[in-house]
């Protein structure tokens, strides 16, 4: 697994904020990604990370009437082993609750949007990709737009749920983007290992990303770690910074 650069500093040199490639990311508008009529399915293997992947995407395609289908993968239950204060079970009814938060502050219509989740345990989907690709399987037609985390994204669970997404997506005649998460807090000399020709860039406006970064703090559980147990928050300031950009990368 591919080691982070996170801090609770404001960093100096990430990918996200210093490789040169960044400026010239082709554009790609949002019917380009989800053709008129086509479906959007946007993968979370956390609470939270359908936000941090797709929190812009996500507000641009319900203002165009889009159906949207959200699967999230775990509950989010194991991000603080050991915790007392934020213990398994607190967890397990907590994250999913911020969950619904973050979706109201994107404005996201509630009341017909598909959401889906499957209770798989965080941090033991690497040995489960089979499971997964059945479980996704179940939710995909074809012509979908399918949206999960990068399947080279230096985190397990990530990784797994973005192969088993695309193979899900593959078997269901949909089309699959990868989305990196932390691969942009890579140390910037690692930047070659970036699939640079397959990125595009959406862009964002101003309004758009307020939202994304108001719904970004909805997931309070993880703005804060716990030092005297070694748990680092899992949205540090250098993640809360990265979702001020006014675009999203995706693969295609």
């Amino acid at each position: 697994m591919k080691p982070l650069s996170l801090s609770e500093n404001s960093p100096s040199a990430q990918i996200w904020n210093s490789a040169a490639q960044l400026d010239n990311i082709p554009v790609i508008n949002t019917h380009s990604l989800v053709p008129a009529g086509a479906r959007a399915v946007v993968i979370a293997p956390h609470p939270g990370d359908e936000v941090v992947t797709c929190g812009g995407l996500l507000q641009l395609l319900a203002g165009l009437g889009h159906p949207l289908q959200l699967l999230s993968i775990t509950d989010g239950s194991a991000s603080h082993p050991g915790s007392r204060q934020w213990s398994e079970k607190r967890l397990s009814v907590f994250r999913p609750q911020e969950s619904v938060e973050a979706l109201r502050r994107l404005g996201l219509p509630m009341h017909s949007l598909k959401w889906v989740r499957s209770g798989f345990t965080d941090n033991a989907l690497r040995e489960k990709e089979n499971e997964l690709v059945a479980f996704i399987g179940r939710y995909l037609r074809p012509g979908d737009a399918v949206f999960s985390t990068w399947r080279g994204d230096g985190n397990d669970d990530h990784e797994a749920v973005g192969h088993a997404a695309a193979r899900a997506a593959e078997l269901a005649g949909a089309t699959f983007h990868d989305v990196p998460v932390w691969a942009w807090h890579w140390p910037e000399r690692d930047h070659a290992l970036i699939p640079w020709e397959r990125a595009r860039k959406l862009r964002l406006d101003t309004w758009t990303v307020a939202r994304k970064s108001h719904a970004t703090h909805a997931y309070a559980s993880q703005l804060k770690g716990e030092p005297a147990i070694g748990i680092a928050p899992m949205l540090p300031p250098v993640i809360l910074e990265r979702m001020r950009l006014p675009y999203e990368i995706v693969f295609v």
